[in-house]
């Protein structure tokens, strides 16, 4: 795991259009079951012939799934703002 020492970067210290780089993560259908199976039961996330008739045509991973997965990129990719990536404000 990469170094995860914070440094003390606030909002003033960010440019518009500046870039950050984050890792890649590959996800199997084995990883998309066993994740709707604990958190997100719902048809079109465990059963491929009924994801087909959803309105995603196909198996589709939950939207809770992929948001921790971006959360696991941000956390350990480049963006490192002063006191973590946190949630507070997400609404707005």
């Amino acid at each position: 795991m990469a170094d995860r020492k914070m440094t003390n970067q606030y909002l003033e210290d960010y440019a518009v259009g500046q870039v950050y780089r984050t890792g890649r993560l590959r996800i199997d259908k084995e990883q998309i079951f066993a994740f709707a199976a604990q958190f997100d039961p719902q048809p079109y996330h465990l059963d491929e012939d009924a994801a087909r008739q959803s309105v995603f045509g196909g198996l589709a991973a939950s939207g809770w799934h992929t948001a921790a997965l971006t959360m696991r990129l941000l956390v350990e990719g480049e963006f490192r703002p002063a006191d973590g990536i946190l949630g507070v404000g997400f609404e707005s």
